[in-house]
């Protein structure tokens, strides 16, 4: 065996593995910090939806029977006639008033007819009770056509409803309930029988409608489709819209190709808005929010009324004298001392709530700021109240 040049063959066999280790590192670094990062990024489909691919809204007017005596009162007539009406068409004549039940519940069922609809596929519904019933516990829905805004019949209803809750009570009036009683669902309640025409497979342009009207968001979702597809295909219309020509290899295909289209990922805009609900004290701003230069002064003015009644009596062994009770009011003000901060033009939410929380502004007191600022237009962004 040769020695010399073993020795040879391992240092070669080293400096062909150093080699290889940097430009492996080389291949990763390029990979790493090569490749844009979208910090916000976020789905098409996430953003948008095809024009004319959307439910349609189904409504039917049913009865739920088979309550415990929770139906709707013997006082209340289209419940009754209705049942005398159904019973007529079973070939059982009964005057409406001649029935005397709490077992039965006039309800309104509706239901979402989805995009694409086939015949036979089963979809839930949601029953509300429209009369005087305490509870539809129990109940099962007769069957019920679902129509459209149209007058035609797409869904029929019927099945056992889940309002996932209870009620019971004792003889002395202790009631205990859970959840509302008065609607309910049935889930796969309806089936569909009617199914509404549809040439998606062989159009020759989609378009995609963003859910919020942003026109830098439209500009962004055509240029990614663009930059996919390699060619101007996507055209944005205006703020919401965007029009898509179907390539010519994937006519006949359009699953695949709205797959592709939904799962490119952009970076929504949106706009700088602050929203107030004073009912409840909840404040939501946005990132893009921004304020001028502002000095903002922050204290609280406290009053303080107080009234102690005081026992007046008359001296001992007097014959004209009586109790009184005498009451005796004091007021006292006190203010704290006010902070004043100041902020510089341009600074982001974050710097703006992390001032004001440095001199303890509640929730209350930041909506009054905010209002403030506003009005010295120094907010760049809409105040929306509601």
């Amino acid at each position: 065996m040769d020695v010399t040049n073993f020795g040879l063959d391992m240092a070669f066999l080293e400096r062909t593995y150093m080699k290889l280790r940097v430009n492996i590192l080389f291949v990763l670094t390029i990979i790493i910090f090569g490749i844009p990062f979208l910090s916000n990024a976020v789905k098409i489909k996430d953003l948008t939806y095809i024009e004319g691919q959307r439910g349609n809204k189904l409504i039917g007017y049913g009865m739920i029977v088979g309550l415990n005596g929770t139906g709707d009162k013997q006082g209340t007539k289209f419940t009754i006639q209705s049942l005398a009406s159904m019973l007529k068409r079973s070939g059982i004549l009964v005057s409406p008033d001649e029935i005397k039940v709490k077992n039965v519940a006039a309800v309104i069922v509706t239901a979402e007819l989805p995009p694409f609809p086939r015949g036979g596929v089963k979809i839930d519904v949601l029953v509300s009770s429209i009369g005087d019933a305490t509870s539809l516990q129990g109940g099962t829905l007769l069957l019920t056509p679902l129509k459209g805004a149209d007058g035609n019949i797409y869904a029929v209803a019927q099945g056992a409803i889940s309002i996932g809750g209870f009620s019971a009570s004792g003889k002395g009036g202790d009631q205990v309930q859970k959840n509302h009683l008065n609607a309910g669902k049935i889930p796969e309640g309806a089936t569909i029988e009617r199914e509404i025409p549809n040439d998606f497979i062989n159009k020759d342009n989609i378009t995609l409608s963003t859910r919020n009207s942003d026109f830098t968001t439209a500009l962004r979702i055509a240029d990614s489709i663009n930059k996919y597809l390699g060619e101007q295909n996507a055209v944005p219309l205006d703020g919401v819209n965007v029009k898509v020509n179907i390539p010519q290899n994937y006519k006949g295909d359009m699953v695949r190709f709205v797959s592709l289209l939904e799962n490119l990922d952009i970076e929504p805009d949106s706009v700088a808005k602050v929203i107030i609900d004073e009912r409840t004290g909840t404040i939501i701003m946005g990132e893009n929010v921004k304020i001028s230069s502002v000095a903002i002064s922050h204290g609280n003015l406290t009053i303080e009324v107080k009234t102690q009644h005081n026992i007046s009596q008359p001296a001992p062994f007097s014959k004209k004298g009586e109790t009184v009770v005498v009451p005796e009011t004091e007021t006292s003000i006190s203010e704290e001392k006010g902070n004043l901060i100041f902020l510089e033009g341009g600074v982001s939410i974050k710097e703006l709530v992390r001032a004001l929380n440095s001199i303890g502004v509640s929730t209350r007191d930041l909506i009054v700021i905010f209002q403030g600022i506003k009005a010295a237009g120094a907010l760049h962004a809409e105040l929306e109240i509601i």
